[in-house]
């Protein structure tokens, strides 16, 4: 790349970025090139991808060139953000949440009452602490899903760029698998079922409350699976989420009348238990499972946290049993990804078609015109 500012730049994809989305790229290489300025090169045709011209949305493959256009002067830069320093105390606390680790990934057991990101009034968040995950790599681990601040378990972790585009992929296609370990109120009529109610943001409560809504609501379906039961009084559940709806687990469990244990946001009073069970949330991720961007798959279970583990020891649950439930496989040709390449290979078999009875067509005119297969004419006669 030349250092003149006034010059084309030209890059090569590195490994480590191979399919995340050009913007991102920029984000990590050249922030000083804001997404307005990305955006306005795409639009003038400035910015191409081995020669061709491309967008800011556009995913990149590890090889590829990518030319950019010369660097603009930046006015009124603002300072960069600095991150507070960890004390060695928080970053062993960090480290101690560590329940899985390799070259692509890290899962954390996340105990209850750490948010994953921070936020008004949320200084303690996991996001915080990835400094300290570093270990032998220079960059900090990235997040690529979430986790209510007072749901525990496991939470996944891409160590690098390569392996977030690869998770994030694998989360938005549905092919990753997640598993919660819930205590609910009550005990269903239907022990195995699935729940299908479309969710909304709650109006009037700033984006923080779910609701079920008909009408506007985004499609949301979870499944639930009865494990043992303590009486009539509660019951412990398998929980697994076929859509990530913000708090979809306690909306759908509490909108058929059965709330998570602890969940007053959703369950009001009635969530709430006597005697020794914890006032705590009961929601637990037990287990992950995702495919792995080198092969394989990365599946992790995470340690039930104090409180869940003393009610389920309170109650006589045994946690053998929940274990060895069958994990759901997904139906991949059900995805969004996979319907996206039918409908996409219909269309293209749909053209070839169209195509072939163009090609027909114009065949059977030339055979038809005028002239051809005529018998030879006569001499005139002199």
């Amino acid at each position: 790349m030349s250092k003149d500012s006034q010059s084309i730049r030209r890059f090569v994809v590195d490994a480590e970025d191979d399919g995340i989305r050009l913007d991102r790229w920029f984000k990590r290489h050249l922030p000083d090139a804001s997404f307005n300025i990305v955006s306005r090169w795409a639009r003038t045709g400035q910015l191409r991808v081995d020669g061709k011209r491309a967008t800011p949305g556009d995913r990149i493959e590890a090889g590829q060139e990518i030319r950019v256009p010369p660097a603009e002067p930046v006015a009124d830069a603002r300072p960069k953000r600095v991150r507070p320093e960890i004390s060695e105390e928080t970053a062993e606390f960090a480290r101690s949440l560590v329940i899985h680790k390799d070259k692509a990934a890290l899962v954390i057991n996340k105990p209850p009452g750490l948010a994953t990101q921070g936020g008004t009034k949320t200084a303690e968040h996991v996001d915080g602490l990835l400094d300290a995950l570093c270990f032998e790599l220079e960059t900090r681990p990235k997040l690529v899903h979430r986790l209510d601040k007072d749901t525990s378990g496991a939470l996944l972790l891409a160590r690098t760029p390569r392996a977030a585009a690869h998770f994030s992929k694998a989360f938005s296609s549905r092919t990753a698998r997640k598993v919660y370990w819930a205590l609910i109120v009550g005990v269903p009529d239907i022990h195995d079922g699935f729940i299908d109610l479309p969710l909304a943001k709650q109006p009037g409560t700033g984006g923080e409350k779910m609701h079920v809504d008909q009408e506007q609501g985004q499609p949301s379906r979870s499944r639930y699976r009865v494990v043992e039961r303590a009486g009539n009084r509660c019951c412990w559940v398998e929980l697994q989420p076929y859509t990530g709806r913000t708090h979809q687990l306690r909306v759908h469990m509490a909108a058929i009348g059965h709330p998570i244990v602890g969940d007053g946001k959703y369950g009001g009073k009635d969530a709430f238990l006597t005697g020794t069970i914890s006032r705590k949330m009961h929601l637990h991720a037990r287990r992950i499972r995702i495919d792995h961007p080198d092969g394989g798959q990365v599946d992790v279970r995470a340690d039930l946290p104090p409180h869940m583990a003393d009610s389920f020891a309170d109650l006589g649950f045994d946690l053998e049993i929940g274990d060895a439930l069958l994990l759901d496989e997904p139906k991949r040709s059900e995805t969004p990804e996979a319907k996206r390449r039918a409908a996409a290979a219909r269309a293209k078999d749909a053209r070839k078609e169209r195509k072939g009875e163009r090609r027909s067509r114009g065949s059977a005119k030339t055979l038809a015109k005028p002239g051809r297969n005529k018998a030879p004419s006569k001499g005139r006669k002199k």
